[in-house]
């Protein structure tokens, strides 16, 4: 199947067969029909319809090297920076479907996949099978449209185990056994956002040391279907609710996240991208560019968030009648410089653009590792002007049902706005009030904070794009240099 439109997606994942557990509660019927994840499916089922529109088809699809056949444009692999400039116009599109919300949208893992395969020529010198099955698996996804989750973290204990136990002992993700069909794997995996809503899902841990051992068993990458046997799926508490008035924004874009479990899973030869080989692990996802690729579609994301954010406290501003008050309009001008900074990083990583060696282009490393640098302060900046602006207003709100009631006709009179009737007014402060108050606020905050890891790791990332680039201390060794003399 090449790019799908939105009722095949939903059909996959509600044939899905994976043990996925919710509140203490094996789930069983159609996912698409669970209240947890219904609202994310029919959001993603409008991105994926976008796929087969007249209007779009043409700016979210391009055609196959297989067979020519439209494909999904987040997995096209750029060679010059046009294609760079298709990408993002397609992922702005289906960014401004979710307003930035989804941080797993399909087009960010699309994009991870594209981008291990443009470095799986790194593989050919431990296995040609393992780059093969690399490159295999990314024309697989491609020509099939597969929506990916990703497995990427292992929770607490199984990380202190793989530092402190013994092979035999350690609970950390490891290689069991090998067999002719391929290896057997045991562990578990935290943070695989939208695990229980994809098709499939790619394994790619940090590995454990293991000093003693000729191949380190806790070292693999690999990608499977959801629904392997020994797999099973655990849920956190889902924030979705099925009122899009009372909860505007958890009602459409709440992305489960999920603990993922390998019980002995074996995973096909064919699907294996390396395994035991230590060094690997860090060449692959070095040589890949994975934070560079992968950044550029955050981009997107990110300046669509800021522009639903900006809107949303300009509309409170006019409700309030706050326009000209100065300690507002100084607010909304840092959200503002906010927004042009990232639109400005945006084009300076396209104009930037520069070839990764292997056929493929790159946009410029910096201005996208500047962005996840920003954002994450920027966010919570964003969300606590919504707070401070709409003050005690986005406490006492009335729901859906009230404007059905008798207590209706109170309600048109006492809370209307400056420019809004009084049930558009409410639906401004149930949002201000989710994003600012709400569980599903608060998990967005958390997500943005750490998104790319913490400000530590972002920083790394940014200080090392600049590591041999000598210009500006040249620059200024020469001014003293000739001004001494």
């Amino acid at each position: 199947m090449p790019a799908k439109n939105g009722q095949q997606y939903i059909n996959r994942i509600d044939e899905q067969t994976v043990p996925c557990w919710y509140k203490g509660e094996l789930l069983s019927g159609k996912r698409s029909e669970h209240f947890a994840f219904s609202g994310l499916m029919r959001t993603q089922a409008k991105m994926y319809d976008l796929q087969h529109d007249p209007q779009w088809a043409d700016v979210m699809t391009y055609a196959s090297p297989s067979d020519g056949s439209p494909v999904g444009m987040s997995f096209l692999p750029p060679t010059d920076v046009n294609d760079l400039r298709r990408r993002r116009k397609a992922m702005n599109i289906w960014s401004g479907i979710h307003h930035g919300f989804l941080g797993r949208s399909p087009d960010y893992m699309n994009t991870a996949i594209m981008a291990f395969y443009t470095a799986a020529e790194v593989l050919n010198e431990a296995s040609p099978q393992y780059a093969e099955n690399l490159k295999n698996y990314y024309a697989y996804c491609r020509d099939n449209d597969i929506t990916l989750s990703h497995a990427f973290i292992q929770p607490h204990a199984s990380k202190i185990s793989g530092q402190l136990d013994s092979t035999e002992e350690s609970i950390a993700a490891k290689i069991v056994e090998r067999t002719h069909e391929g290896l057997i794997v045991s562990g578990a995996f935290l943070m695989a956002t939208q695990g229980a809503t994809s098709d499939e899902i790619l394994v790619y841990p940090s590995p454990s040391p293991a000093p003693f051992e000729d191949e380190n068993p806790f070292v693999f990458a690999f990608a499977v279907p959801n629904d392997l046997p020994g797999i099973t799926m655990v849920c956190r508490d889902s924030y979705a609710a099925e009122s899009d008035f009372n909860y505007p924004l958890s009602s459409k874009y709440e992305e489960m996240d999920n603990l993922v479990i390998f019980d002995h899973v074996l995973v096909p030869n064919d699907r294996i991208f390396f395994a035991g080989e230590e060094e690997l692990s860090p060449l692959l996802f070095r040589e890949s560019h994975f934070h560079v690729h992968a950044g550029h579609q955050v981009l997107c994301r990110y300046i669509a968030k800021t522009e639903f954010l900006l809107g949303t406290i300009q509309l409170l501003t006019d409700t309030l009648d706050l326009g000209s008050e100065s300690h507002v309009i100084e607010k909304t001008a840092r959200v503002m410089a906010g927004l042009e900074t990232l639109k400005a990083l945006s084009v300076a990583a396209e104009e930037g653009a520069i070839p990764d060696g292997r056929g493929f282009i790159l946009p410029a490393p910096k201005p996208l590792m500047a962005a996840n640098l920003i954002y994450p302060k920027l966010y919570p900046d964003m969300i606590e002007i919504l707070q401070l602006v709409g003050s005690s207003g986005m406490i006492m709100i009335p729901q859906e049902e009230d404007f059905r009631s008798a207590a209706a006709a109170h309600l048109e009179t006492y809370l209307k706005g400056s420019d809004l009737a009084s049930f558009e007014r409410t639906a401004l402060f149930r949002l201000i009030w989710e994003l600012g108050a709400g569980s599903f606020g608060g998990r967005q905050k958390q997500f943005e904070r750490f998104f790319f890891g913490n400000t530590i790791t972002a920083s790394g990332r940014l200080v090392s794009a600049y590591s041999g680039d000598d210009r500006f201390r040249k620059q200024v060794l020469d001014f003293i240099t000739n001004t001494n003399r």
